[in-house]
């Protein structure tokens, strides 16, 4: 072996990375270079010297650091009290509303498995939250949802397909997710959601009427849903009537009540259907856009 190469191996020699062949070949190869030997001694003293003096980092660096990493958390005046809101370096982790200070530090604990530092909610943070409860556009800001298990992930992301002043059944959220048996476990998904209003799970109703849950109550549910432009209070008197979908007679195609398509059809020209089977039946194709059967097995 060419002195080059041991000279490329030392440091793995003496750390023991070598392979049984490498280190046969170095071992012999030192044994019969003086200058190779005295600079693999010169290796081995300054790696015992090093061990012996450790720095550790200034005060300063590790203050940073942990500073940039903290999560933090901190209050946004709103018209329906206070919203509490918890950030990371990735960004929002956790919205609630009505609870003090310690309340809301606890659950984050729960939540997130660490303690939050009380600060100011950055502006665009404080924003969104707003807007959101003014039933507005929503503020696209970065989200962090990584506490959460893949699964529950993914259904909350697929809340952004349903759009404003629009709802859908959980079976639909089910089915859009690419599980359409698992209603429950969406249900579920979203009874735990860290950031409602954000991620608007108030837009997801049962499939057999209603508006149903909410984790701020059903009253605020209601009220989310009309400042959005939902009709209430004729969504729930179709469900009460069994009405699941409309078609419209000039399209030839069924919607979910809410769908801007179909609301945008005169009433004379829409058709109440029970169901997908009654819209086939009567010759109506689902709507491309809020998809009333996507996804169906």
């Amino acid at each position: 072996m060419r002195c080059e190469d041991v000279m490329e191996r030392l440091d793995a020699l003496r750390t023991g990375e070598l392979d049984a062949a490498d280190a046969s070949a170095v071992t012999s190869h030192l044994g019969s270079c003086d200058e190779c030997r005295d600079a693999g001694a010169s290796l081995a003293t300054l790696a015992v010297r090093l061990r012996a003096r450790p720095r550790p980092a200034p005060r300063e660096i590790l203050a940073g650091v942990l500073d940039a990493a903290a999560e933090r958390f901190g209050v946004v005046a709103t018209d329906a009290g206070p919203a509490w809101v918890g950030w990371s370096p990735r960004g929002v982790t956790f919205v609630r509303l009505g609870e003090d200070a310690d309340a809301f530090a606890e659950a984050y604990r729960e939540e997130r498995g660490r303690a939050p530092r009380s600060s100011e909610v950055p502006a665009r943070y404080a924003d969104a939250v707003r807007r959101a409860l003014a039933g507005e556009p929503a503020a696209d800001v970065p989200l962090d949802l990584s506490a959460l298990p893949a699964y529950e992930r993914e259904t909350l992301e697929a809340l952004r397909r349903i759009p404003r002043g629009e709802v859908r059944p959980y079976a639909w959220l089910a089915r859009e997710t690419g599980r359409p048996r698992a209603a429950r476990a969406v249900g579920n998904a979203l009874a735990r959601n860290p950031v409602p209003l954000l991620l608007p799970c108030h837009r997801v109703v049962p499939s057999g009427g209603g508006t149903g849950r909410y984790i701020f109550g059903a009253p605020l549910k209601r009220e989310l849903l009309r400042r959005e432009g939902v009709p209430v209070d004729e969504v729930e008197a179709l469900a009460r009537r069994g009405v699941r979908f409309l078609g419209c007679r000039t399209t030839g195609i069924y919607c979910h009540p809410t769908c801007h398509d179909i609301r945008r059809a005169r009433p004379e020209n829409r058709v109440p259907l029970a169901d997908e089977r009654a819209a086939a039946a009567a010759g109506f194709r689902p709507c491309q856009h809020c998809r009333p059967t996507a996804l169906a097995a």
